[in-house]
């Protein structure tokens, strides 16, 4: 895990241990109820095998609610938004809310409580924050630089820079 996606965990993590403005970071997210236990390991489409698969399957993984043509949250939209101004079009999205054992399965596998879940080469980044984040700050160009993809916002500085 690179020390930037490490850095960003731990940042994900302190905000899960001590909440935004007080509340765990899953109603901060607006995943009230989201992180409820329970797990699956019958091999199914949850267990750790399977979405160590999926997770593999694709340099740019994102499992949401809903799909990049029509997410069904706010903060699916916004990863799916904040992938699109990089350019980043080709990544694989699994819509969680068509399997409720990937939902809690992913969970599981990343520790993480809330969707949406995003995977850069098979390392977990984090969620929507995150991934805010690291796009505010540049490091999300980096990663991208790291799997061969060249953000589009470079190209876009290229051109402001020509003006």
């Amino acid at each position: 895990m690179s020390g930037v996606v490490r850095a960003a965990w731990r940042l994900g993590a302190a905000a899960a241990a001590g909440g935004r403005a007080g509340r765990p970071l899953s109603q901060a997210a607006g995943g009230g109820g989201e992180a409820e236990g329970g797990g699956n390991s019958s091999g199914g489409s949850g267990s750790r095998e399977a979405v160590e698969r999926l997770v593999r399957a694709h340099p740019v993984v994102v499992f949401m609610k809903g799909s990049p043509a029509q997410p069904l949250c706010g903060f699916s939209n916004a990863v799916v938004q904040i992938l699109r101004l990089h350019g980043v079009e080709d990544y694989r999205a699994h819509d969680v809310l068509q399997d409720p054992d990937l939902r809690q399965g992913i969970k599981n596998y990343s520790n993480w409580p809330t969707i949406p879940q995003v995977y850069l080469n098979g390392e977990f980044v984090g969620g929507c924050d995150i991934l805010l984040q690291m796009h505010q700050n540049g490091d999300l160009v980096e990663e991208l630089k790291k799997l061969g993809i060249r953000s589009a916002l470079l190209d876009a500085e290229k051109d402001q820079d020509k003006k």
